[in-house]
């Protein structure tokens, strides 16, 4: 028995991974991946450059350039785009600058008038049309250089106006310690959601798709009842599980060496081309880490990694004996996706649950949720990272999967035995229900 389940599940892997279609799809996801981790570098290689600044000329009838300056820059920089902006005072007139405006030069002129109505009057010029985030930094800019200007007229003192115009001294403080760090906790959280859910979701539609695909080929050519002649349903349906799950673990593991790769690339090239530690980017990944051990998440993701690959597992054997069962229950692959719909449906819901897990934060729905079977994998995980359940509850919703998953496999072995040597679709349904009353 054992030896035949080890044979049926090598020719089956195989059968899936020595073939082209493999090969090359795996090419063209490792050439992805490092290409979107590196997007940036491949648009300076044809002719982009992120770390050009573009050049703000300021005309200046009002005395407020140095203000101007000043605050452009701490807005741009709360913005993230500090380094985006070169800021000069021009003495030249708007015509001479205007001339001086072409495609290859983007820069901006901002004049600013003083009127006595309004205080300050300005206008921006550009060869083409400024960005949105651009013109709301330097709209941003000029709304506060009016406002100090009115101050400076108002005939209040310099520690007077330094007073007004400060930034309020805010001290956050929060009662439940429990919550400390809570800002960094969701900020990681979100980025783990996507590192869950995202591969997790793809892989299991990888998974339903195969399974279906490989059994209606066996029953369309006729091969079932070879196979089936020689060994028994539970074996071959025991190898069609087995192997598809660990298919879909190697290809996985095939995506996180990618996301190595592409980060490593990222991380050894250095600005000019040469192959060197790049600083940056050692400095982001030191600081990363800081944050995320500061914030108490990197506890978390260790204290729960465990049970939180066996759900991972166990849930991929569930997929796989639900669509092992629905593909044996048609005879062609059209048919398989018609009855395929509702798995697919179920893993949406559960995608779009995790996504917006936090928005349910103390919610009796999205705890119920997670101890529920074909949804528990995407929504645990992700409501335990964001501290909704504890160990004990992540705990439960596995002991929950693998309870369904045996559950379904001793039904769903009742439906195989029927379905595999089914060529017709007619009175199809009593026959699974018949089948299902049926003893092993």
């Amino acid at each position: 028995m054992k030896t035949k389940l080890k044979f049926l599940i090598k020719q089956s892997l195989s059968k899936k991974m020595k073939t082209k279609w493999f090969k090359v799809a795996n090419i063209i996801i490792a050439i992805f991946i490092i290409g979107l981790a590196n997007v940036d570098r491949i648009i300076t290689l044809f002719g982009g450059d992120f770390e050009e600044k573009r050049e703000v000329y300021v005309l200046d009838d009002t005395g407020s350039y140095e203000v101007f300056e000043t605050l452009l820059s701490k807005i741009a920089e709360s913005l993230g785009e500090s380094k985006n902006f070169d800021i000069k005072q021009s003495q030249e007139d708007l015509d001479t600058l205007q001339k001086d405006l072409s495609e290859d030069n983007d820069a901006i002129i901002v004049k600013m008038n003083f009127d006595n109505n309004e205080y300050i009057k300005a206008s921006i010029v550009s060869y083409d049309p400024i960005d949105t985030i651009t013109y709301q930094i330097i709209s941003s800019t000029l709304n506060q250089v009016k406002s100090s200007v009115i101050l400076a007229t108002s005939g209040l003192s310099e520690q007077e106006i330094s007073s007004l115009t400060s930034p309020v001294n805010i001290e956050k403080k929060v009662t439940n310690e429990s919550a400390e760090n809570a800002e960094s906790k969701d900020m990681i959280s979100s980025g783990l959601i996507l590192i869950f859910i995202v591969p997790f979701f793809f892989l299991i539609t990888m998974l339903t798709q195969m399974i279906g695909a490989e059994i209606n080929d066996e029953k369309s050519t006729r091969g079932m009842e070879i196979i089936i002649s020689n060994v028994s349903p539970k074996i071959h349906f025991l190898s069609k599980i087995y192997s598809s799950t660990l298919f879909v673990v190697i290809q996985g593991g095939l995506l996180l060496l990618y996301s190595v790769a592409a980060y490593l690339i990222r991380g050894i090239i250095s600005a000019s081309g040469a192959m060197a530690i790049n600083g940056d980017v050692a400095k982001q990944v030191t600081d990363l880490l800081n944050l995320v051990k500061e914030s108490g998440v990197l506890d978390l993701l260790l204290s729960g990694l465990p049970i939180m690959l066996i759900l991972f597992i166990t849930s991929f054997l569930l997929y796989a004996i639900l669509a092992g069962v629905l593909a044996s229950m048609t005879t062609s692959i059209e048919d398989y996706q018609q009855l395929q719909t509702p798995l697919m449906i179920i893993l949406l819901v559960g995608y779009y649950i995790a996504i917006m897990a936090s928005q349910f934060d103390g919610a009796i729905f999205i705890k119920i949720i997670s101890y529920v079977p074909l949804l528990s994998f995407l929504v645990a995980p992700v409501i335990f990272m964001l501290g909704q359940i504890t160990l004990l509850e992540l705990g439960i919703s596995t002991i929950i999967c693998v309870g369904f998953c045996i559950l379904f496999f001793h039904y769903g072995l009742r439906i195989y035995k029927v379905g595999i040597l089914n060529y017709s679709s007619s009175k199809l349904w009593k026959k699974i229900f018949k089948s299902m009353k049926q003893k092993d």
